[in-house]
């Protein structure tokens, strides 16, 4: 009974024994140390089957691994593992997958799985999860980054990335195709009472005189609409296009990543999982990341939660970030772990679609217009119909043969049906031809071309009423950095106690201090190439600058700095305090002491100063005396144009307490010195400034730096006088000035400011709501995040693209994209040009409409039919409506544009001198067409068809000539640069070409007959005529009060 037990318990050991030479086998075990095990005792028949399976498996591992080496190819490798028969779980399943590149790099991960826990934890924010992965440190490895170096950066890791993560690209509708805009065409009221008419016309047609010759009036009209819905849907599909084009560009952001120890920039498109990127305020988060480190670091998410509240981020209580959302506050690096359709950010942004319909403040006048006109002629068009169906039914209407048309009812009911549909079919072509269709075509064209050519001049448009509102700009409030100046910082002067020091006056001590000022207290990072070129600086202009000098005039090794001290705590740069800080311990001194040092705007440095450094390495105390002489040498260094920057610092005892606050006391500094930079003006900003003024613009400057900085600038742009020292009172004052003025003072002397020194944003946004409350159309250039309010709350937001953060650059209208003033006066140009532009067309427009339906008109009361055709008059709305637009909306800005004032917010649109222009050549042209059809056939000795294909070709040839005299509503001289603009050769020369066609080939389409020579010129001299006429009625003088005005004096009065 007792042996059964024991048999057992050696069987089992025996097992075990077995498993325990597999698992040996398994990891790595040699076939050697399984045969030294075989005893010589016989073995049982379990026993030796084990034996057998242990062999096998063994030798097809290694003739498995051997394949696989030599094919170089990825092997995933799945190893399960039996746990001891002692362990309380039966049994355990370890999972390692090996992912293996061509170059030997392996993830060990996978990444389908992997990619999706990240993902999920970083979009649910998910600390535990977080934990379990081991922290930021254990992802950065999962994920083979680095967090000193980031990813290795070449073609095949990023391809490698892209392939296994995927692309930070988001998946967008398909855009609206050519069908899209044709199915819209058809939607027109009109358009569809036309078609109607066409086909009852085609169907009578064929009915009465056979399908040979029955289709030619109603097939005419088909086709004339199908050419005018061609066209438009056409237009309308380029444009938007056009529009897709430069939203792509307007979305392609730039950021700073760092790749193979570099730092560099890249698209955000080209971002990838791994990638180590560094964040800064107002810069959008380009991926889903986590924070690695960073200081003082708040983000902005509202654009995904909806929470207006800024979310503090660091690495133990939420180091989640977010794509889409916005730096509000601090610096940091984060790592992506998840990009393009794998966040919320990617996710939301694919179901958008983008609103072309955007309706400018221009064009909704411009429909208003169009639908007053479209009563008119609609009202017109009805009484052309009941007149028409009048006569013809009392029998007043004869046919070509000169007979009574209607003949009673009982008659021929087939040609009284196709007389009423000829006659409804006229009528409908009236009310096509008056409403103006082609002005917001025109709006649409010359938006699109203006975009286009500004895109060419350094200016990206990101909403289109910003194009047409910046030709009304009556004030521009600009930056100075890097708008009217470089951008382009270089240190020049530095002075330590009051005598200005080189790279040879530091004393050993004060020479430390500022390498850890310099080293610690910046956001710029400096690059060592392997290959020993010179060295990369990064970060803002200023911070290179201050880098470049601490390297090569003090001789800096930064890499040694950061291995020596250690920083404990930051604060970024305030535009407030103006002002940035950091405090840093040191690693091999074994004194508890903590560095405090500061770096800012020279004056309000020097302010928190309590001593200073010599150039001998002693420190005095600051006495009232000693601060009104630093504060000369500020202003002396500022009056040259020099932006000042001090650096101050103090020692504070580590008692652990303090350690954490160091950054609060901000008092009884030691001054180390004041670094002066030189930033010079942009070529061209003095000749812009001036091209603006002639315009009509003023322009103020409104800056950080101190007034005397700002002073010696606006004097060398042309902002002021040159001789800055004689400004007039309150053309120069500070930002707190400015802010303490109460709202009567403001609005008195905001005209007379030209230079506001030492402003925050908050400044700069009470000076824009204080323009506008005085009428000014308002356009403000901004870079900052602070920037933001102002560049909404103006009437155009002008963001820099080079320095502008992407806060500043969604808040704004139009985006400066090389960050010059010069760019600033050609979107002006551009503006004026676009309203001018359309001011043309609606010239031409509407003589256009004034002539055909005063004509129609007169010719229906009193000879019973209209002169010109269905298919006529749509060849005449085709003309002017589409290649018309065409035409004079692609007109390039003519410099006399920044000769004119600006047209302010409540200037008619169709001017006085517009109203003389349209009236003038639009009687004419009803003068010679209705001389036409009452006595052409007698005067030309014609007969009936050819004197009303005579009427049809002069009236096309008016508007042709009328195309030239649009070109300017002032000058005398249309013809000046007409060669420079080919597309308005080409389309009047396509237009006479295809008008030929019409009449001498397409005789039974446009129910014409041909022309002799003679009649051709007849037809070309009464419409040259319209030349002559433009030049003299130029000459006549026009009030400049609007025309509609004395209607509303009138009305005023009969009610009084």
């Amino acid at each position: 009974m007792s042996r059964k037990p024991a048999n057992r318990e050696e069987k089992k050991l025996k097992n075990e024994d077995l498993n325990n030479e597999v698992l040996n086998v398994y990891f790595g075990g040699g076939i050697q140390s399984v045969l030294l095990k075989i005893s010589t005792a016989p073995l049982t028949k379990p026993q030796r089957r084990w034996r057998v399976a242990c062999i096998v498996i063994y030798v097809s591992l290694s003739l498995a691994k051997r394949i696989v080496s030599r094919k170089g190819k990825l092997t995933p490798l799945f190893l399960s593992v039996l746990a001891s028969p002692r362990s309380s779980s039966s049994h355990t399943v370890l999972e390692i997958n090996e992912v293996e590149d061509s170059k030997g790099l392996t993830m060990d991960t996978d990444h389908h799985l992997d990619q999706t826990k990240l993902t999920d934890m970083v979009k649910n924010k998910n600390l535990d999860e977080f934990r379990n992965f081991g922290g930021i440190e254990a992802i950065v490895k999962l994920l083979k980054s680095n967090m000193e170096n980031g990813i290795n950066g070449d073609e095949d890791d990023l391809i490698r990335r892209r392939s296994i993560f995927g692309s930070n690209t988001y998946q967008k509708p398909a855009p609206k195709g050519l069908i899209h805009f044709v199915v819209e065409a058809f939607k027109d009221t009109t358009i569809i009472i036309l078609l109607a008419c066409a086909a009852l016309s085609l169907t009578f047609g064929i009915r009465e005189h056979g399908p040979k010759e029955g289709w030619y009036e109603g097939g005419s009209i088909f086709v004339a609409v199908f050419l005018v819905i061609v066209v438009s849907a056409a237009s309308n599909f380029r444009q938007e296009r056009q529009f897709d084009k430069l939203s792509k560009i307007s979305k392609d952001i730039k950021i700073d990543v760092l790749r193979n120890g570099r730092r560099q920039k890249a698209s955000i498109f080209d971002a990838v999982v791994g990638d180590v990127i560094f964040l800064n305020i107002g810069d959008q988060i380009p991926a889903d990341g986590l924070f690695i480190d960073g200081y003082s670091f708040r983000v902005d998410e509202s654009s995904m939660t909806g929470e207006s509240d800024h979310v503090e981020v660091d690495q133990n209580h939420n180091p989640f970030l977010l794509s889409g959302s916005k730096v509000a506050d601090g610096s940091s690096r984060m790592l992506v772990v998840s990009v393009g359709m794998n966040t919320s950010w990617g996710e939301m942004m694919s179901s958008i679609t983008r609103d072309s319909n955007e309706q400018t403040p221009l064009q909704e006048r411009l429909n208003k217009l169009t639908s007053s006109i479209g009563k008119v002629g609609l009202t017109v068009a009805s009484l052309v119909l009941g007149v028409l169906l009048v006569r013809y039914f009392t029998g007043n209407t004869e046919d070509d043969n000169g007979n009574r048309e209607y003949k009673g009812v009982d008659r021929n009911l087939n040609d009284n049906f196709n007389s009423v549909l000829r006659i409804v079919s006229a009528a409908v072509t009236i009310v096509v031809v008056a409403i103006p269709e082609g002005l917001p075509l025109a709006v649409t064209l010359t938006l699109a071309y203006s975009m286009k050519r500004m895109m060419a001049d350094q200016a990206m448009v990101r909403k289109l009423s910003a194009c047409e509102t910046m030709g009304s700009a009556t004030v521009v409030c600009t930056d100075k950095t890097g708008t009217l100046t470089l951008n382009q910082m270089t240190v020049t002067k530095c002075c330590v106690g009051f005598e200005e020091a080189t790279k040879h006056d530091f004393s050993r001590n004060l020479v430390e201090l500022f390498y850890q000022g310099v080293a610690f207290n910046t956001t710029g990072t400096i690059y060592k190439p392997k290959s020993g070129s010179s060295l990369e600086y990064s970060g803002s202009p200023t911070e290179k600058a201050i880098l470049s000098w601490a390297v090569q005039d003090l001789g800096m090794d930064i890499d040694i700095l950061k291995q020596n001290y250690t920083i404990l705590q930051v604060e970024t740069f305030n535009s407030d305090k103006k002002r940035s800080g950091v405090s840093i311990k040191n690693n091999i001194s074994e004194k508890n002491i903590i560095y405090v040092h500061w770096k800012g705007a020279a004056e309000m440095v020097l302010a928190l100063c309590s001593s200073y450094y010599e150039l001998t390495g002693e420190i005095k105390t600051m006495s009232d005396e000693k601060r009104s002489q630093f504060e000369n040498i500020i202003q002396g260094m500022a009056a040259s144009s020099l932006r000042c920057i001090a650096f101050a610092y103090k020692q504070i005892e580590d008692d652990n307490s303090i350690s954490k606050k160091n950054l609060k006391n901000e008092e009884d500094l030691t001054l180390l010195g004041i670094v002066g930079m030189k930033d010079p003006c942009r070529p061209g900003a003095r000749k812009a400034i001036q091209s603006c003024r002639a315009a009509g613009v003023d322009i103020k400057m409104i800056t950080g730096d101190n007034i005397f900085t700002a002073k010696a600038i606006a004097a060398e742009c042309g902002i002021l006088e040159s001789n800055n020292q004689a400004a007039l009172p309150g053309e120069v004052i500070e930002g707190v000035e400015f802010r303490n003025y109460t709202d009567e003072e403001r609005a008195e002397k905001v005209d007379i400011i030209r230079v506001m020194a030492r402003s925050s944003p908050l400044d700069k946004l009470l000076m824009v709501r204080c323009l506008k409350q005085k009428g000014h159309v308002v356009a403000v250039t901004g870079d900052g995040t602070n920037d933001a309010p102002a560049l909404k709350e103006a009437d155009v937001g002008l963001s820099m693209g080079i320095q502008g953060t992407e806060v500043a650059k969604e808040s704004s209208d139009i985006v400066i994209l090389d960050d010059d003033f010069a760019s600033v006066a050609t979107v002006l140009l551009w503006g004026r040009c676009v309203y001018n532009n359309i001011q043309k067309f609606i010239q031409f427009q509407l003589t256009v409409n004034v002539a055909a339906l005063v004509i129609n008109f007169i010719a229906a009361v009193s000879a019973g039919n209209v002169p010109l055709t269905t298919v006529q008059l749509l060849w005449v709305n085709l003309i002017m409506d589409t290649l018309g637009a065409l035409a004079l909306a692609t007109e390039r800005p003519s410099k006399e544009l920044m000769h004119n004032p600006p047209v302010g917010r409540t200037e008619p649109l169709i001017t006085n001198i517009m109203w003389r222009n349209i009236l003038t050549q639009a009687l004419y042209q009803i003068s010679v067409l209705l001389v036409l059809q009452f006595k052409g056939r007698s005067m030309l000795g014609v007969d009936e068809k050819t004197k009303n294909t005579i009427i049809f070709n002069t009236f096309v040839m008016c508007q042709v000539f009328n195309e030239f005299n649009s070109r300017s509503l002032e000058k005398k001289n249309v013809f000046k640069g007409v060669l420079r603009n080919k597309l308005f050769v080409g389309i009047i020369l396509v237009t006479v070409v295809l008008q030929a066609v019409m009449v001498e080939l397409l005789k039974k389409f446009a129910d014409t007959v041909r022309l002799s020579f003679a009649e051709w010129g007849v037809c070309v001299a009464m419409a040259a005529v319209t030349w002559p006429i433009g030049w003299l009625v130029k000459f006549v003088p026009v009030g400049k009060k609007p025309v509609f005005s004395y209607l509303k004096l009138l009305r005023c009065g009969s009610k009084t």
